[in-house]
């Protein structure tokens, strides 16, 4: 198994009715920028250990798991880790936006930093978009940004809004019925296997280091993944395109999007619908962005690449 080179530490927070867990990496020192990682879709705060490992500068670095993931769970929720709670509710995308907002509120405080003090941002897919967001809505707050193949979604028009209504309904009650649950498998192997099948670039040593983080023992004692169920439900909400660029349009941060070698977007999207042309034309909203590249790896470029990865966050912070 993959051995961490920087172990982190863990803690919890109560934010927003939230128990919220933070890793960290690193000591604090005054004077110091935090570099915050936020992860994407079903993954966990875990998943940029490869990255930290390779980082050669000194940083203090935290990474939260996002509510309904990893190990956050609502406050109270009971012994079984991979139970998040009621499964009638759906996580808005401005969830997020909140979250990160409290969260760097009580790191402020934690740390002795003025509060609103700014930050380097770095994201990871749904994170990457949550983070060009947050530097928008709150530009003053973030110092650096780095978006790691965050593409947001194909733009919509209003006439899909019924069609999307009736999708969202039905999907929650597909997920009352059980239907939308997560894979459970039979050992710790199963989800480090599960893993490379999803990316055949990952080194079954770092598949079975990422798998004890991924997923947790049920009641059953079976290896579930650690994700609320309700997270596969389709926002009731269009996706706006034209809205997400104004927003980007307040971003001051410098920024940088890193892209991978593989074209996630053409495996994700039907010809027509969305690609990378279209996302770089979007990033043109974003006043001060520059765009890399890391070859020979797919959407999981900091597991593929992690110290590629590394040396381009280490260089734009700089």
């Amino acid at each position: 198994m993959y051995k961490a080179i920087r172990p982190s530490s863990s803690r919890f927070l109560t934010l927003r009715q939230q128990r919220y867990h933070v890793r960290s990496w690193g000591e604090y020192r005054p004077g110091m920028v935090p570099l915050v990682l936020v992860h994407g879709w079903m993954d966990v705060s875990a998943s940029f250990q490869f990255v930290v490992d390779a980082l050669q500068g000194e940083r203090f670095v935290i990474a939260p798991d996002w509510r309904g993931f990893g190990l956050t769970r609502p406050q109270g929720a009971g012994p079984d880790p991979t139970d998040y709670g009621p499964v009638d509710h759906y996580v808005s995308p401005a969830e997020y936006l909140a979250d990160l907002d409290f969260l760097l509120d009580a790191l402020d405080a934690e740390l002795g930093r003025d509060s609103g003090a700014a930050i380097d941002l770095v994201g990871h897919s749904m994170g990457g978009n949550v983070a060009l967001v947050y530097g928008g809505v709150r530009p003053q707050r973030v110092r650096r940004l780095v978006n790691l193949e965050g593409f947001g979604l194909p733009a919509t028009r209003p006439a899909q809004a019924a069609r999307r209504y009736a999708s969202w309904i039905d999907q929650l009650k597909a997920l009352e019925r059980g239907e939308l649950a997560l894979q459970q498998y039979d050992s710790l192997e199963g989800v480090a296997q599960r893993l490379i099948k999803t990316n055949p670039r990952l080194a079954p040593a770092k598949a079975r280091w990422l798998a004890q983080h991924w997923a947790a023992q049920n009641e059953s004692g079976r290896w579930q993944i650690l994700g609320d169920a309700a997270h596969k439900v389709v926002s009731a909400l269009l996706y706006r395109a034209d809205e997400t660029q104004a927003i980007w349009r307040c971003i001051t941060a410098p920024t940088l999007s890193v892209e991978a070698s593989d074209d996630s977007l053409a495996r994700w999207f039907k010809q027509g619908e969305y690609n990378l042309d279209e996302f770089h034309q979007r990033l043109t909203a974003v006043p001060d962005c520059r765009r890399a590249r890391v070859e020979d790896a797919g959407h999981m470029l900091h597991h593929d690449q992690p110290a590629a990865v590394a040396r381009l966050i280490e260089d734009f912070l700089a």
